[in-house]
């Protein structure tokens, strides 16, 4: 099992649900990424390095970026969460505003 860190965005993210059923099921996706974090799919270009894991609630598509850090035991830091529409640019720019993400 690896250990689950957040940066501060995603933890605002997940702070502010509302929707008990959609706070378990983001959960539910959590324990699946700690358990086994190369379930999700791998980002290729400027992402190269970060997992996308795909969510599905009530018709609409959520996201949720990571990436895994295996050189001071196992961890899984998860960058960003949200809605699929505009996620990846979403995710760019706090990449380009936050290098220290990943610490």
């Amino acid at each position: 099992m690896y250990e689950l860190l957040f940066s501060p965005s995603a933890e605002r993210y997940f702070k502010k649900l509302k929707d008990k059923t959609l706070k378990g099921a983001f959960e539910k996706a959590l324990l699946e990424i700690a358990a086994d974090p190369y379930c999700g799919s791998q980002k290729k270009g400027d992402l190269s390095g970060f997992f996308g894991y795909d969510l599905r609630y009530h018709k609409v598509n959520y996201e949720i970026a990571y990436a895994i850090r295996e050189d001071n035991g196992k961890r899984v830091v998860v960058v960003l969460a949200g809605t699929r529409e505009n996620f990846y640019e979403q995710l760019k720019r706090y990449l380009k505003a936050s290098d220290s993400v990943l610490c």
